[in-house]
């Protein structure tokens, strides 16, 4: 997919929270909404005093989960869906580069086969590291 290690498929599988046992639905009329990722973040006790990367990362896994069948896999369909909607400012212009077609693409071919956390995790990562916004954040001045 990206070149990287975990391109190949892995037998290991990697679990930073349970996934949840059903998956909820999404909102409609008369149905609960969904808890919000601040509220979920704001009930895990190990990041009460987490650095911001911690809080980072567990974000990207709650909403994974938040999205993930009851075995805590998404189908490239859905991961395609999510990275659209969730991490659009880092996809946006991006549709000419190869690397760019070449993630999208993988996600395109069977798109009912099943991807776990791992591997939605590399294809993120790997979005942002060919993503222009990723140098304006690496230009933002931290001190004054």
């Amino acid at each position: 997919m990206c070149g990287c290690r975990a391109s190949i498929p892995s037998t290991k599988h990697y679990s930073v929270n349970p996934a949840p046992t059903t998956k909820s639905p999404p909102a409609a009329a008369g149905m609960p909404k969904r808890i919000p990722i601040a509220k979920q973040l704001a009930s895990i006790k190990g990041l009460e005093k987490g650095s911001d990367l911690e809080k980072a990362f567990a974000t990207a896994a709650l909403v994974y989960n938040n999205s993930a069948d009851p075995e805590g896999k998404l189908s490239k369909a859905e991961t395609k869906s999510l990275l659209q909607t969730q991490f659009s400012r880092f996809m946006q212009g991006q549709e000419n580069k190869p690397k760019y077609q070449e993630i999208i693409s993988a996600l395109d071919e069977e798109p009912e086969k099943k991807i776990d956390f791992e591997d939605f995790m590399i294809s993120l990562v790997s979005l942002a590291l060919l993503s222009d916004l990723l140098q304006e954040i690496k230009n933002v001045k931290s001190t004054k």
